[in-house]
């Protein structure tokens, strides 16, 4: 059974299966730390105010950074973590999973793996760490249970399953957490049947300087493009800016029938009236995203090859 527990407020479910401390496999892999591609004018000028204080009026510079620190926070704020050599799209119509651990893998990592080979053993990862389907049959895809693990499992993590009852509350969280980690975060789409990356946002704000903000837009990767779903829409161009209301055709609440990428399947067993209680039951309703971690090391037993 797959467990999870309620966030404080409500608002958000966080699957506890996924932790670094729970893995059994792993490699090591070197990462590229990013910081964002473009920063708001204003906070350099803030920080360039402040530096320039002089000490024999540090109440008055103190004053005045303040005021412009405040400044910088209200400020509208973009960031990127993606180039253009990180898309990779999915072998099959299967590999949405593998392929969107690959890309975000890329932009964590020193260089860009895009090759058919990566991406098959990614994928197998995936599927080998989403456990067994509830009716016996053989899994076509991976489970959003086992995208989380397998980035835990090669050191892209921490990151963890979160399920969020609004779409600008995962996003928040989403934009905090990227702000914070450099990493990216994986959205189940289509009712928890695809899955895409959110490479960077836009937003009203600095989410690193305030918590009043809203994200106005999302850089999307989607494995699939340029195919799109004739149910769903098109396909994103890889790394396009997608505004929120664009974004909601496609990303929306997980159905409750346990549909998940690729064509796998997540068990309900649980009760429901328990304090953890079965993730699938968690999340169903719930926008769900993979969320990057900060502060929660990576046991380095992690690291120890063990993919036979």
């Amino acid at each position: 059974m797959h467990r999870a527990r309620e966030e404080p407020g409500g608002n958000a479910v966080v699957a506890l299966d996924d932790r670094p401390a729970n893995l059994r496999y792993g490699s090591t892999m070197p990462v590229r730390v990013r910081g964002p591609r473009r920063l708001p004018i204003v906070l350099l000028v803030a920080l360039g105010l402040v530096l320039a204080a002089p000490l024999d009026a540090l109440g008055r510079g103190t004053s005045l950074a303040a005021s412009n620190l405040r400044a910088a926070a209200s400020a509208s704020f973009t960031l990127d973590l993606s180039t253009k050599g990180d898309f990779v799209a999915q072998a099959n119509f299967v590999q949405c999973v593998g392929a969107s651990m690959q890309m975000m893998l890329n932009m964590v990592r020193t260089s860009d793996d895009r090759t058919k080979g990566t991406q098959s053993e990614l994928q197998s990862l995936a599927r080998v760490l989403s456990g067994q389907r509830p009716d016996g049959n053989q899994r076509k895809g991976a489970s959003v249970r086992g995208w989380t693990t397998g980035l835990n499992v090669l050191g892209a993590g921490p990151y963890r399953t979160v399920g969020s009852a609004d779409i600008q509350g995962a996003l928040k969280l989403a934009a905090t957490a990227m702000r914070q980690t450099n990493r990216p975060v994986g959205l189940l789409v289509w009712r928890g049947r695809h899955a895409w990356v959110m490479a960077g946002f836009t937003s009203t704000a600095d989410p690193l300087l305030t918590s009043d903000f809203e994200v106005t837009g999302v850089i999307i990767m989607d494995p699939l493009y340029p195919y799109g779903s004739k149910v769903w829409g098109p396909s994103p161009r890889p790394r396009e800016l997608l505004t929120v209301a664009e974004l909601g055709r496609q990303f929306v609440p997980r159905g409750s029938g346990w549909g998940l990428p690729g064509g796998g399947t997540e068990s309900n067993s649980g009760s429901g009236t328990s304090p953890s209680v079965s993730w699938s039951q968690s999340t169903a309703g719930k926008y769900v995203i993979v969320l990057p971690m900060s502060g929660v090391p990576v046991s380095p037993a992690l690291h120890l090859r063990r993919l036979d």
